[in-house]
């Protein structure tokens, strides 16, 4: 309402200064009502101040709401597209949100104060200035579905970049391998080109908003200025033509640019944005099929009863015209089971794992964990990733360790553990479990046991070691693996660099493209050529 009173003001004191004042001989008079002016002015502040406080109480909590919601859906679903979720559409959502509130509040307020005003100055001025308000809010109104559209069609576009980026980046090397580059590169190209037609069809609506706002806001200034001689024959005084001036021009086309531009790039979005962040009531993995009995299975028993692991027809190629990296692979592996996976650089035995821990999605096929699908929240917990590349943060070893762990971890356990990987004399070294950790002063080899030991602690009963233990040497290597294979109920896959863990396994899959073998060390010795050419590569040839 403060506000309100300032838009009346605006037009309606300096009028009245005229009129009353300066052209009528009394200066004193015309003075006093420029002061009532620039009062409404810091009245009207001091309202526009307080509504943004009152907008940023219901802006920031649903940003962190929406953060939350798309940050648990990308980590515990795998989803990929929440990478443009969080950097763009919760951004999107906050800002376009606040705007809308900021801009349709403070049109209607400046449009009924302005409105009020020219109505209190002469009754004909609305008659000049209404019907193309009137026409300018409506031609844009015509737009807002079409350009909602767009919207989401851009956005659309943006999501599938990213989720494109997500999977090829992390297969550079596999691309490479395989000779895929000019094929990746042309499949992000033409996502990138998709983008920008979208963008530039979103572009275009401005042009529209450009007209609008030249009938509404425009338009109304040239319309008094060439109605002037024949609204001051029909009683319009100087000082409400002066009024009404400023009524559209400090007033009306200001808050009418702001609306145009508010919900033209604000409401549109946060139509769509809000549709696309909302939870889907399909996610997740639901109720299976029953036994006939009408008796709802358990998802424990269910685990109990399902094979550790189970690869279903399972294709995968980084881009839709890309040779594939995994192919048409089945695979079962019962709890328990010490499964190594081997094969020459760039066959995709890396993609294998990310495939298993929910990090990329199979173009075909399924892959399940312990029953549960493997990009569901179910498979979460039924498995831990090893790679390469060891995390270790600074703070104390036990909070390393126990990293993985939502309870306290007991400190006999958690030097068993230690033991049995391979830990102990790092844990000597830096002084017991509450001894310091620096990452920068730790080997490679260190940083990879103390990761293993982590691994090792945790509830998960599906381990994958994705070379995990090329910083070790061979004595090492085997403790770690050994320890991991004894776990009660535990199942180990091992991403192999070395010919003993192959023979440690019970069982070896060997992946070269479509040469793909599984089986022991010695019937893969005899039965596969490329493995034994393999072997004879990893065997050193004695003097």
């Amino acid at each position: 309402m403060l506000e309100a009173g300032h838009s009346f003001l605006i037009g309606y004191a300096p009028a009245r200064a005229l009129d009353d004042g300066f052209l009528a001989g009394r200066t004193a008079t015309g003075l006093a009502w420029l002061g009532v002016a620039g009062l409404g002015v810091v009245v009207g502040a001091y309202g526009t101040a307080r509504v943004y406080a009152a907008v940023a109480a219901l802006v920031e909590p649903l940003r962190d709401r929406l953060v939350r919601r798309v940050v648990e859906r990308g980590v515990r679903e795998a989803d990929r597209g929440a990478l443009s979720g969080l950097t763009q559409q919760v951004e999107i959502a906050r800002d376009t949100f606040a705007g809308l509130v900021m801009v349709s509040r403070s049109f209607v307020f400046t449009a009924v104060g302005a409105l009020a005003g020219l109505f209190s100055l002469a009754p004909l001025l609305l008659l000049v200035v209404l019907p193309p308000l009137a026409a300018g809010i409506g031609l844009f109104a015509a737009t807002l579905r079409p350009l909602a559209r767009r919207q989401e069609a851009f956005l659309a576009a943006d999501e599938a970049l990213a989720d494109r980026l997500g999977a090829v980046c992390p297969g550079l090397r596999d691309i490479t391998a395989t000779g895929a580059q000019e094929r990746t590169a042309a499949g992000v190209g033409s996502l990138v080109d998709a983008e920008e037609r979208a963008a530039r069809s979103l572009a275009r609506f401005g042009v529209v908003r450009v007209a609008a706002l030249a009938l509404g806001g425009q338009l109304p200034i040239l319309l008094l200025l060439a109605t002037a001689p024949w609204l001051l024959r029909h009683g319009v005084t100087t000082g409400a033509l002066v009024g009404a001036l400023s009524y559209v021009t400090q007033s009306l086309l200001p808050a009418l640019h702001n609306l145009l531009h508010g919900l033209g790039t604000s409401g549109s979005r946060l139509a769509v944005v809000l549709r696309r962040l909302a939870p889907d009531g399909g996610r997740g993995a639901g109720l299976g099929p029953g036994d006939g009995t009408g008796a709802a299975e358990s998802p424990a028993s269910t685990a109990r009863r399902a094979p550790a692991l189970a690869l279903t027809s399972v294709t995968f190629a980084y881009g839709p015209a890309s040779v594939p990296v995994v192919e048409d692979l089945d695979l079962t592996l019962p709890a328990g089971s010490h499964l190594a996976v081997v094969g020459p650089s760039g066959t995709g035995k890396s993609t294998l794992t990310a495939l298993v821990a929910g990090l990329l999605e199979p173009r075909c096929g399924s892959v399940r964990v312990g029953g549960e699908a493997a990009r569901g929240a179910g498979a979460l917990a039924r498995r831990v990733l090893i790679p390469q590349e060891a995390y270790v943060f600074t703070g104390t070893l036990a909070e390393n360790l126990a990293h993985l762990r939502p309870d306290p971890v007991p400190e006999a356990e958690l030097l068993a553990a230690a033991a049995a990987v391979g830990l102990w004399p790092l844990l000597e070294a830096l002084g017991g479990p509450e001894g310091r950790v620096d990452p920068a002063a730790l080997s490679a080899g260190e940083r990879q046991l103390i990761a293993l030991t982590r691994s090792h602690l945790s509830h998960a009963p599906l381990a994958l070691l994705d070379e995990a233990t090329c910083h070790l040497d061979p004595q090492a290597e085997e403790r770690a693996e050994r320890a991991f294979a004894a776990r009660p109920g535990g199942t180990l896959v091992v991403v192999a660099h070395r010919i003993t863990s192959a023979r440690r396994a019970d069982r070896v899959l060997m992946m070269d493209g479509r040469d793909t073998a599984y089986g022991t060390h010695d019937e893969l010795v005899r039965c596969s050529a490329r493995y034994r050419e393999l072997v004879g590569a990893w065997t050193p040839v004695p003097h």
